[in-house]
């Protein structure tokens, strides 16, 4: 894996959709580079920082959030002298977003008051009123020609499917929740999820035209759901909740088939392989050199610490996870599945139960069984499956990569010591990835995945 040299960030870093450039907001500023060389090809200067950046899925358009005056300007890679601000007056902006066609914009007003459709061909603008959230509640089909958006009067929910061409709602139906957290269309745009709040647990799927398909309910009198996905080929819906278990839905019945549980003990029969992050200590002997006194203390001043470098360790089975019990008496507790993620051919899931923050799992869904386990010496903070190939990538905060394959995992030092991964991002061609830290990012160049390779932590 090659690295490039570290840039400035201040804010948000996006790959566009097509592959081909970089959006990186710096302060004001947005720089769009060139993801081959890194250079910059275009520099558009906002009037405030920024805080949110999208692209448009044609790749010509992008979207700055300027949320602190609040306000959002767009911008045109094809005709830089082009320019757009949006300004909702006192109603101000909370979350904005690219309509599929890419020209179209949506934003949601502070307190929901209302979700307003901008279009860039005409100036022209349509109201929604009451949006049930911000960031959450919008959903667009695949084919980008249809959008389900949540609203909420008279203290009950409610689906609007909007059609994205004329943007005039083509239907209307109420969903049985008490407070509906989030939507999703399916990956083939032939049902809707639905999920209640964490205080209620319900799981609805509905078919476009309104009529519900299936009412799911694992268990009452606790907090619920936490996190809902799809899987890439449409036949799976994974539900993840506080109970520190997944649930697996099938397509065809609406019924579980799988259930994956996080225990804190693993023992056997388990066909997982357990990695372990542990130091490796570079040992260099110097006896036979010769070193002047200059040397010597100028490596005392430095701490004298040795060059440490990781390597995963295989654990056998029975293995103890590392848990924190989340406190009693405070809200949103840290446990339950906060993190999960399909591998693109939707034969793997990766899973973190956040009482567990130290831990990545990784389940096998064809053969219905564990896969991996990777135990980091730090929280993880992100992981992302390459989008072409069976690979997963994650960070911890530290400066390191780790990788996990069917083949097996290997941990990668990066060539940055003060360079702390807080973040990363996959290029959708799966050529390179972006790894945020505090002030700053680099690319990573990752080699095609070969079925048959044999990788170290060397790699």
């Amino acid at each position: 894996m090659e690295f490039t040299e570290t840039f400035k960030q201040t804010g948000p870093c996006a790959f566009s959709p097509n592959a081909r450039f970089l959006a990186v907001a710096v302060d004001y500023r947005l720089v769009i580079r060139d993801i081959h060389t890194l250079k910059v090809v275009q520099l558009f200067s906002c009037l405030d920082k920024i805080t949110y950046i999208e692209w448009a899925l044609d790749s010509e358009y992008i979207l700055c959030g300027i949320y602190k005056r609040p306000m959002l300007q767009a911008w045109s890679l094809a005709q830089p002298e082009w320019t757009c601000k949006i300004d909702e007056g006192p109603a101000g902006i909370s979350y904005a977003r690219w309509s599929p066609d890419s020209r179209h914009i949506l934003t949601t007003s502070e307190f929901q008051l209302r979700l307003t459709v901008w279009s860039l061909l005409n100036t022209a603008c349509i109201h929604l009123q009451w949006p049930k959230h911000g960031s959450k509640g919008v959903s667009f089909t695949k084919d980008g020609k249809f959008a389900a958006i949540c609203t909420r009067r008279d203290c009950k929910d409610y689906v609007n499917l909007l059609s994205c061409h004329t943007w005039e709602i083509m239907g209307v139906f109420s969903v049985d929740t008490l407070d509906l957290a989030d939507i999703q269309w399916s990956p083939d745009d032939s049902a809707i999820v639905i999920w209640d709040s964490i205080l209620e647990y319900k799981v609805l799927i509905y078919s476009p035209d309104g009529r519900c398909l299936s009412k799911y309910q694992a268990y009452e009198s606790g907090l619920g759901v936490k996190s809902v996905s799809w899987s890439p080929c449409s036949q799976f819906l994974a539900v993840g909740s506080y109970d520190q278990m997944i649930r697996v839905l099938n397509h065809l019945t609406w019924k579980v088939f799988a259930e994956f549980t996080h225990l804190s003990n693993v023992r056997g029969p388990c066909a997982a392989a357990v990695f372990k992050e542990v130091d490796e200590p570079l040992l260099l002997d110097m006896s036979e050199l010769s070193l002047s006194d200059e040397f010597i203390q100028r490596n005392a001043d430095n701490g004298g610490e040795a060059c440490i470098q990781v390597r995963y360790d295989v654990l056998e089975v029975p293995v103890t996870l590392p848990t924190q019990k989340p406190p009693a008496d405070k809200p949103n507790p840290k446990q339950g599945i906060g993190l999960m993620s399909w591998s693109n051919d939707s034969q793997f899931m990766c899973t973190r139960n956040d009482c567990m923050p130290t831990v990545v799992w990784v389940w096998d869904v064809q053969r219905l069984e564990l896969a991996a386990i990777l135990i980091q010496k730090d929280p993880v903070r992100a992981a992302a499956w390459d989008p072409t190939c069976c690979r997963l990538v994650l960070c911890t905060g530290s400066s390191n990569l780790y990788m996990w394959t069917p083949s097996g995992a290997y941990c990668i030092n990066a060539p940055f010591p003060q360079f702390s991964v807080l973040d990363l991002k996959w290029n959708s061609d799966g050529s390179c990835l972006i790894l945020k830290d505090k002030d700053s990012f680099c690319c990573a160049a990752v080699p095609l995945l070969q079925e048959s390779s044999d990788y170290s932590s060397d790699d």
